[in-house]
């Protein structure tokens, strides 16, 4: 085989050094979800999925992480490129809430849109006779990854009902999965799980053994203090075995980012995200009270210049 030329070798690696140099550099967008057995972590996947096509030269990837907290403080350090979080734990890390794990406020980060809204989940066996928020007093219960958004959540709403963590016979501080597999196992009496309707984990647990979803009045709500809860009901027939509607208590979720990430990336995230509504859908039941109409309100956090253009362009922002 005649070997190329010397002036050929020169050309051709000039040749190929130009494409390198006009080749657009590949994005990466992360996409911090939260414990596999919740409702981001499936959403996260059917996102980058979307965002597959949806963004030019984009190699999406999907994290699991504990969820808000971590999320907020990754995204600050630019190790993540979308996340989800509730709101609550978004208004502490913008204002730099230390017992809640944000040494510092974190100011990079930007709002992408408002989705669904977090149900606030107290489940307890129904063997247990555990009903009410009172009969919580000197049980074992499981209220979520330390300082995640979950156990900020069990923090407000169970000292809104007038129960400190020094009430309880035990409190465990777990992910989704494992508080379930205690309670089966007879070695948890309840759980306070912060996510979506249907939610697989407390699914899985009614399954397997009765449950009881127990009530947050609204006038415990009431006593939060916080703008970011509001009032709510879990229909009738969530879970196998709940057969009434049960009052409680929710926090609508956010995705956000952080400002280095290029307007234009954002724009195609934001805007490919509601192109396939039908797709965060089919991943999860949460997925299918996502609506444009409300996604530009609400947010303590500015929103990025490219979700805030996706919501001009649609009529959405004035």
């Amino acid at each position: 085989m005649p070997s190329i030329r010397p002036w050929r070798a020169v050309a051709l690696a000039a040749a190929l050094l130009a494409v390198a140099a006009v080749a657009p550099a590949a994005q990466f967008i992360n996409v911090l979800t939260g414990g596999t057995s919740g409702v981001y972590y499936p959403l996260g996947v059917a996102l980058a999925k979307i965002f597959e096509t949806a963004v030019p030269d984009s190699k999406p990837s999907v994290q699991a992480t504990k969820a808000s907290v971590e999320n907020l403080n990754l995204l600050q350090a630019g190790r993540g490129e979308l996340a989800f979080t509730l709101g609550d734990s978004l208004s502490q890390a913008w204002n730099g809430n230390e017992e809640a794990g944000f040494r510092a406020p974190l100011k990079k980060l930007r709002t992408v849109a408002a989705i669904y809204p977090n149900y606030i989940q107290i489940v307890a066996a129904k063997e247990s006779g555990i009903r009410t928020l009172a009969d919580l007093k000197g049980r074992r219960i499981s209220v979520g990854a330390p300082k995640s958004g979950t156990e900020l959540n069990a923090r407000a709403v169970l000292g809104a009902a007038g129960l400190k963590y020094e009430d309880f016979d035990k409190v465990e501080y777990l992910p989704f999965g494992e508080s379930v597999e205690l309670m089966k196992n007879r070695q948890l009496d309840a759980t306070l799980q912060s996510a979506g309707l249907g939610v697989a984990s407390i699914r899985d647990l009614a399954q397997a053994v009765p449950i009881v979803v127990v009530a947050v009045p609204a006038e415990t709500v009431g006593k939060i203090g916080d703008a970011a809860y509001r009032a709510a009901v879990i229909p009738a027939n969530t879970y196998e075995g709940q057969t009434e509607d049960v009052p409680a208590v929710a926090v609508v979720n956010f995705l956000v980012t952080h400002e280095d990430v290029p307007e234009e990336v954002v724009y195609a995230m934001t805007k490919g995200m509601f192109e396939h509504l039908d797709a965060l859908a089919a991943a999860h039941a949460a997925g299918k009270s996502i609506k444009a109409e409300t996604a530009a309100s609400g947010s303590p956090v500015p929103l990025h210049p490219g979700a805030e253009r996706y919501y001009r362009e649609a009529g959405l922002l004035k």
